[in-house]
This record gives C-alpha cells, sequence and structure tokens, in this order.
C-alpha cells in the first residue's frame, strides 16, 4: 500500500474507501484485515465498518459496469483480468468525475477541495426534509398574512365610504360656546395690559393676530382672513354678552 496521506494521484479501491468513509487513521488495521482485494474480515473492528464495505462494493460495481475507469499502478488499462488484482487502481481524476455523476450529494474532502465543498453544500435528506417543512410553514404564515391584509382592505374600504365625522357628530351649542369664550378670552388677553400698562403680547391689533396665524398656519382649513375675522368677531360678542 502506498502512504497515508489524503489526496493521491490515484488510489486502490481500498485506499479510496477508506478515505471516501473518513477512516484514514484507521487504514494500517483495516488493510491488515484484507482477505482479499476487495473483501474485508468479518472480524475487522473499527468505526464505520458497514459504511466502508458499502463504499468498496460500489467502487467495484462502477468498474464492473463500465462506469469508472481503472488500471493498474497508475495506468488507465482496460483489462478485466484486472479486477481481482492487488494492482487495481483508479486515477483521482477519474474517481472525482465518477462521484459527481453518481454521488453529487458527497463530497469527501480526498476529492474536493474546502472551496468546492464550501460552494456546493451537501443537503442530507433529513436537511431536505426540514426545509419542506420549513417551506410549508411559510406558506401557511403568508396566507394568513394574505387574509389579514384583506380584511383589512375591506375595514379600510368600509371606513372611506363612511359619511364624514363632521356629519355625525354635530358641535353642540354648549361645545360652540365654549370654544368662542376661550378664543374670545386669548384676544382680550392678548391685546390687553397689566395693571402696570405693559402689554401683555407684542400684537396691538386684531387684524395682527389674524394675520401672524396666517403666515403660520395658512395651510389649514379655516386659517384664511375672512373666516378668523368674523369668528373673532362672534367671539367677542360671546364673550362680552356672558360677563355683562
Amino acid at each position: 500500500m502506498k502512504g497515508n496521506s489524503l489526496s493521491q494521484v490515484n488510489y486502490r479501491p481500498i485506499e479510496a474507501a477508506i478515505r471516501w468513509a473518513g477512516l484514514l487513521r484507521f487504514q494500517p488495521e483495516i488493510v491488515a484485515a484484507i482477505i482479499d482485494s476487495r473483501h474485508l474480515a468479518v472480524t475487522l473492528n473499527c468505526p464505520r465498518c458497514d459504511e466502508l464495505r458499502l463504499y468498496i462494493d460500489r467502487i467495484y460495481d462502477a468498474i464492473y459496469h463500465g462506469e469508472l475507469p481503472y488500471g493498474q499502478n497508475g495506468i488507465t488499462i482496460d483489462d478485466k483480468s484486472l479486477w481481482d488484482s492487488p494492482d487495481l487502481t483508479i486515477r483521482h481524476v477519474d474517481l472525482k468525475r465518477w462521484m459527481l455523476n453518481h454521488y453529487s450529494g458527497q463530497r469527501p474532502a480526498f476529492l474536493f477541495s474546502r472551496g468546492e465543498r464550501i460552494a456546493h453544500p451537501v443537503i442530507t435528506l433529513e436537511a431536505g426534509n426540514a426545509l419542506l417543512v420549513e417551506r410549508e410553514a411559510l406558506k401557511s404564515q403568508l396566507e394568513q398574512c394574505r387574509s389579514q391584509l384583506r380584511a383589512l382592505q375591506e375595514q379600510r374600504k368600509k371606513h372611506d365610504q363612511a359619511p364624514p365625522a363632521c356629519t355625525l357628530c354635530p358641535l353642540s351649542d354648549r361645545a360652540e360656546a365654549t370654544y368662542l369664550h376661550i378664543i374670545g378670552a386669548m384676544l382680550t388677553l392678548m391685546l390687553g395690559r397689566s395693571p402696570s400698562g405693559t402689554p401683555y403680547s407684542s400684537f396691538n391689533s386684531q387684524e395682527a393676530i389674524a394675520s401672524a396665524l396666517i403666515a403660520h398656519h395658512g395651510h389649514l382649513m379655516g386659517i384664511t382672513e375672512r373666516t378668523l375675522q368674523a369668528k373673532f368677531a362672534q367671539a367677542r360678542r360671546k364673550l362680552q354678552s356672558a360677563v355683562s
């Protein structure tokens, strides 16, 4: 047998199977237990013995069916008399090509570089089933979200069709009087003076207050010169009638 390096230019079937099973550190014990070129002793005691035997059988099966080129001592020769020869070898490149074609889900380190194993991660049956379960769960969540969206859209549609709130809840006389009292009191205060004669604000007229409101909030509904003057006058009258 050749050395114990992980990757070689060519391999004997048992060497390839040992590396495929990840048992390179047990190679001396395994080689010592070989009965013939492809059979291991039943008494062989090492981890994953059944897996090792399976890989040996797969390699020889591929050779017998013409799927895997073979030869002698690294030279490719199609000679069936080599099938039982201890000198039968398989080239690294041929073994890698065969594994890509027939066992694409596996990337043993002796054939594939770390970069190749990362670029093409192996998806096991368990991982595949887990992905399917997750996919079904996501589909269920998506349908639930769609149902909630449809319900919200229906609510929005009904809301848009509802009459404006002002027609549903008209301002009561009491509420209107309260607002007018507040506006009138604020106008009186802003245009008034303290007992010592100091103005309470910098505004000296009702028009100045209206102009300032329009300058700062003219984009709002009702903030216009005409509306403000009308409401101010109404508020002052309401306040005067309340205190008189």
